[in-house]
């Protein structure tokens, strides 16, 4: 069983703007922007995630 589109109670709203593929493409990154990008990449991979403990001693105030 299909939909068609007037069994729905509203129009669908019409596209973002920003949606449409009629603009420009984007600028492509500097040299340094990839070097940064790069550098924040690397330094995410290899940097080992802090753990989260529960502090179990500390009572809400209340």
């Amino acid at each position: 069983m299909s939909i068609s589109h007037q069994d729905h109670a509203y129009p669908e709203p019409a596209a973002h703007p920003n949606w449409s593929s009629r603009h420009h493409k984007p600028r492509p990154f500097t040299p340094a922007q990839q070097k940064q990008n790069r550098d924040a990449l690397l330094r995410a991979q290899h940097t080992p995630r802090p753990r989260h403990t529960r502090n179990t001693t500390t009572k809400a105030a209340g």
